[in-house]
């Protein structure tokens, strides 16, 4: 959407406000935005947010593989090849709620049900600083929920390979003039060996995954105001393909949103649970023995938002304070002997945010301008690491100071209409995030290497700059153009500072051939490239496309002096969708290809992951009244994608070639 398309929008809106279940309109940014509605929602080849997200090029999460197969803590959400960490950059909201896990940052994208949303608003890059609150750095991703319940009943049912089954359901009702709606999505299969057939052992099998969502909306006019309360669970259970790798995430969202003619109020209070196990594989891949029992992770979140649009003759406003607080902890216990543990550790903390912001709108002609400020203080309290030995002496016992300090964001932007058909539009901008309790006080291992966490870690900041055009060169056609500059200071990485064998502060002793890493704060990641984003309708016909083009560079004078000049781990540095589609009275073909580029298993590494094209298909044919057959084939020739190398050279893979036939009630 050009700028000046926006601008005409909030005109509209501030005039006559029209309450359908969402929040209030948005304020021009001077960017581009991707807005994905329901319809397209529901072409999703694996019937996952994730299929959604990953055809925008540009955005990535940490690891290649999706949310049945990796690990929870590796789907950090990111763009603009701002690194990758369990942590995500990328600011993802449903319904105003954010999604980022208290305890670690991750999206638990099971939750994310495309079923149940009404329209995704994706932006990529630091605009949303303003509104969106500290942790917007790379994007943002606000999921509006449907709002629709008069005889609301639609759902499906599904068979794939390996076993598999999925099932959805949604039904909605209208009484008086609220609106009532529920819905639920589970997901089972045998999943498959993440390790590829060439680098099994006897220990490697399946990874079985069960996971299972449910949301309960209720919208209810009260006077001139509409009353939007939201409650949302999800468990996610899955492993890593060999024993003692068991996982399970949990949690339960509350929200109440009150909406009026120029204002809202949101207040949220969130739970998480997370258990997690970690496995040590001998040689060969022929023992796997118990390396950690992550076995209780509780964590919650809490917050509210007040915003107030009022409109000063030709001058859009929006004024606004945010809080959240995070509070989490970890129990684990390590240093196995057979299957025996002989350690246990605790480590928490609590975070604070809470700021206030403005932002203003205005068209002058063809013109369109839009500026905003935001000042966040934060504070970082009763954080502690605690490990002693089972039924032994105190290892370490470290209260860690509590810190606060003050952060800015700024936004300006400007758009102008060319012609009806071409605009211009440029914008710069600043935002931070704040360090989440896992990279502030756990310490982790993988494999032989052991990371250690840092308490002492400065909140990311980025400052960055972007400009381009929308072109709609005929009716149904529109090409975007973006080309961007991001710096990202302190930003947070994890820097290999020394090679085993040896004891090392916070990890303790590692093994010969392993690394000791610890979190550290890097000078900068720099960051620049361009976006291209295009679609042409006519008739049942249909393309869309996009396009990513990044160079990312680490630059850092310190303890990560070696990796100055250095591409961040998990970043490609090109990627790519095509979806050709045919839609015609419920019929449904779609074809759509993805490029990922090659990519670095971590900083500086030698031998990249390569790169890999994947296909996808779904088809859709009525059978009767609203009922149809879904045919459904995600990586549809089995494209052998490599999602990691570990330290002995074995690699891991992507979903293998899935096929779905379902029934579907629309």
């Amino acid at each position: 959407m050009s700028a000046v398309a926006a601008a005409l929008l909030w005109q509209a809106a501030a005039e006559t406000i029209v309450i359908t279940g969402r929040g209030l309109p948005e304020q021009a940014q001077g960017e581009h935005r991707i807005v994905v509605d329901k319809s397209e929602l529901t072409w999703s080849p694996g019937g996952r947010m994730e299929d959604v997200v990953r055809s925008v090029a540009g955005l990535t999460s940490f690891r290649r593989s999706d949310s049945r197969s990796t690990h929870p803590t590796a789907q950090g959400l990111t763009a603009r090849g701002l690194g990758g960490n369990a942590a995500s950059r990328f600011a993802v909201e449903v319904d105003g709620v954010t999604q980022a896990d208290p305890f670690g940052g991750w999206i638990n994208f099971v939750a994310l049900d495309p079923a149940l949303a009404d329209r995704l608003v994706l932006t990529r890059g630091g605009n949303g600083g303003v509104a969106y609150g500290p942790g917007a750095l790379a994007g943002t991703l606000q999921v509006d929920s449907i709002a629709e319940a008069d005889n609301l009943l639609r759902g499906g049912v599904a068979v794939g390979s390996r076993h598999s089954l999925a099932a959805n359901a949604t039904v909605g009702t209208e009484i008086g003039a609220s609106r009532f709606i529920a819905g639920t999505a589970w997901q089972r299969g045998d999943g498959f060996a993440p390790i590829f057939s060439d680098d099994r052992g006897p220990i490697d099998r399946a990874a079985p995954y069960r996971q299972w969502s449910g949301r309960v909306r209720l919208l209810a006019p009260v006077g001139e105001t509409e009353v939007q309360a939201n409650l949302s669970a999800f468990d996610d259970r899955r492993d890593r393909g060999v024993d003692f790798t068991e996982n399970r995430g949990r949690g339960l969202d509350a929200s109440l949103r009150l909406v009026g003619e120029q204002w809202s109020v949101l207040g949220y209070r969130q739970w998480r649970g997370f258990e997690s196990q970690f496995a040590s594989v001998g040689l060969g891949r022929a023992t796997v023995s118990p390396a950690l029992d992550q076995h209780d992770v509780p964590a919650a979140g809490w917050g509210g938002k007040a915003l107030w649009k009022p409109r000063v003759g030709n001058v859009g406003l929006s004024l606004g304070a945010d809080i959240r607080g995070v509070e989490g902890e970890t129990n684990e216990r390590y240093f196995f002997v057979g299957s025996v543990p002989q350690r246990e550790r605790q480590a928490s903390a609590e975070s604070l945010t809470y700021g206030l912001f403005a932002d203003a709108s205005v068209m002058l002609g063809a013109t369109t301008f839009g500026a905003g400020a935001r000042l966040d203080r934060w504070a970082i309290s009763d954080a502690s690491l605690f490990e002693r030995n089972i039924g032994g002496p105190v290892i370490t016992d470290t209260q860690f100071h509590d810190r606060d300090g003050q952060e800015w964001s700024l936004r300006g932007g400007v758009g102008h209409a060319v012609s009806e058909r071409f605009a211009l539009r440029a914008s710069a901008y600043r935002s931070w995030r704040l360090p989440t309790i896992n990279e502030l006080v756990r310490p982790f291992r993988v494999g032989p290497d052991a990371t250690a966490a840092n308490a002492a870690l400065d909140p990311e900041s980025l400052i960055g700059a972007e400009a381009g055009f929308d072109w709609r060169p005929a009716e149904g056609a529109r090409l975007s153009l973006t080309a961007f500059a991001n710096r990202l200071k302190n930003a947070i990485a994890n820097v290999t500072l020394d090679q085993g064998p040896g004891t090392f502060p916070g990890v303790g002793f590692v093994a010969a051939g392993g690394l000791y890493r610890r979190r550290e704060n890097l000078d900068a990641i720099v960051s620049r490239g361009i976006e291209l984003d295009g679609e042409w309708r006519n008739g049942t016909w249909s393309v869309d496309g996009s396009f990513a083009l990044t160079r990312v560079r680490i630059r850092d004078n310190g303890l990560a002096e070696f990796l100055d000049g250095e591409k961040p781990a998990q970043v490609p540095s090109v990627q790519a969708s095509l979806r050709g589609s045919w839609e015609d009275r419920g019929k449904i073909a779609s074809l759509a290809v993805r490029y990922i580029g090659e990519q670095n298993e971590s900083e500086g590494d030698p031998d990249p992951l390569p790169d890999a094209w994947v296909v996808d298909a779904v088809g859709r044919w009525p059978i009767k009244g609203r009922l149809s057959l879904d045919l459904r084939a995600e990586n549809l020739f089995d494209t052998k994608v490599v999602t990691s190398i570990l330290a002995d050279g074995t690699r891991e893979r992507g979903t293998p070639r899935t096929l779905w036939l379902g029934l579907r009630l629309d």
